[in-house]
């Protein structure tokens, strides 16, 4: 894991917005988000993709952790 965005406790639009500016500014091939809904999952899953990155995620018992890769 290359970076880490924790996005628990915002509300949409802003755990977008965060992830969308690490994907612009990422240096590695891989970057996690921790997320709280799965709405904030699919939402930072297509703009990730959009951007040309792939997105998985994993249900833990704390967050929600997107995966992102190039």
């Amino acid at each position: 894991m290359d970076a880490v965005v924790d996005a628990r406790g915002l509300s949409c639009p802003q755990p977008v917005i965060l992830t969308s500016q690490a994907l612009k500014h990422a240096t590695g091939k891989e970057l996690v988000v921790l997320v709280d809904t799965m709405t904030q999952v699919h939402n930072c899953s297509r703009a990730a993709e959009k951007l040309g990155w792939k997105a998985e995620y994993e249900e833990g018992t704390d967050a929600i952790r997107i995966i992102l890769r190039t």
